[in-house]
């Protein structure tokens, strides 16, 4: 199984789960780029072909995505916050700052959860909830549901389609370009509007 020249089936045979934790984590704590939905879902399809289990699977992904996450949360809230030192400066105003603190106090936890499932917003909430000084015990239960939720809908989704749909390794490419797609929707869709909003009538 290849993607975009990469043998996954290889690779993840050969690195087993410590990949599937290492990517995760990565991903979750602050290297935005990695794509961390595709990854999961086609781990879930090996898992289907035997590669792993996806009982393993689904708990190291899910305590990597945790970790990860609370490290995003640290890293904001220990250096994240002298960004926004500069009164002159126009993106890192302190007054972003009380907003920023005021928006996760209201709906930090729902955010948290949600921003589970869209690429780039799944890396910088914990950072930005960490910056925005959000409780952290609300922070440490809301992160553990949206990783749950998130790791077990999207690896079962690939499991179940790797074990219903015959050859899937010759579709992989379509179906993750359909995952992408619905994972930066919530993102598009509010972009688009507000951009439609904007022009003149």
């Amino acid at each position: 199984m290849e993607l975009f020249g990469l043998d996954l089936k290889g690779l993840l045979a050969t690195a087993g789960l410590v990949l599937v934790f290492i990517i995760i984590f990565a991903e979750s704590s602050l290297i935005f780029f990695l794509p961390g939905d595709s990854f999961l879902f086609v781990a879930g399809i090996l898992a289907a072909q035997g590669v792993f289990h996806i009982i393993g699977l689904i708990v190291v992904a899910i305590i990597a995505a945790i970790l990860g996450n609370n490290a995003g949360y640290y890293l904001g809230k220990r250096f994240g916050r002298r960004l926004f030192s500069n009164s002159q400066s126009k993106i890192f105003h302190p007054d972003h700052l009380v907003k920023t603190e005021n928006f996760y106090r209201r709906f930090g936890p729902i955010t948290i959860i949600l921003a589970r499932y869209t690429p780039v917003v799944r890396t910088f909430a914990p950072l930005i909830a960490g910056i925005g000084k959000m409780n952290y015990r609300t922070f440490v239960f809301f992160n553990a549901v949206g990783a749950i939720l998130w790791v077990v809908s999207v690896s079962l989704l690939g499991y179940f389609l790797g074990s219903k749909i015959p050859n899937i390794d010759h579709y992989i490419i379509p179906i993750i370009l359909i995952v992408v797609l619905f994972s930066v929707l919530p993102a598009i869709v509010p972009a688009f509007r507000h951009i439609q909003n904007k022009r003149p009538r």
